[in-house]
């Protein structure tokens, strides 16, 4: 693959990676074929701002889990009410990192 169209790849979707997985992820794309380059860059990714913006307002109903993929823990989330509040105030700090562990996922799943 070409690099300079990984970097792009790589500048445009940088914010949805943790910051450590940029030059793995790099490596990768690197090393791929042209068939999946498109496959990757199809691929809809969550972003982190969004999924904070969305557990600070509707996180004790577990939308935030909800829309990351995380079914079981948005269905605990919903049922206790966020785990009394107490669950919804951790993933204030939590759930940027989780987005971005999906993220993380999504794109090895594709490659």
């Amino acid at each position: 693959m070409e690099s300079q169209r990984v970097d792009m790849f790589i500048m445009a979707n940088s914010k949805y990676f943790e910051s450590h997985q940029i030059p793995a992820i790099r490596q990768r794309l690197l090393n791929i074929d042209e068939s999946k380059w498109i496959m990757v860059q199809s691929l809809g990714y969550k972003d982190p701002t969004t999924s904070l913006i969305v557990s600070i307002l509707a996180g004790g109903l577990g939308i935030d889990r909800f829309i990351i993929g995380d079914t079981g823990l948005g269905i605990g989330k919903l049922l206790t009410c966020g785990g009394f509040g107490i669950w919804s105030i951790i993933d204030w700090f939590m759930i940027q990192s989780a987005t971005r562990e999906k993220n993380m996922i999504l794109l090895n799943t594709a490659l």
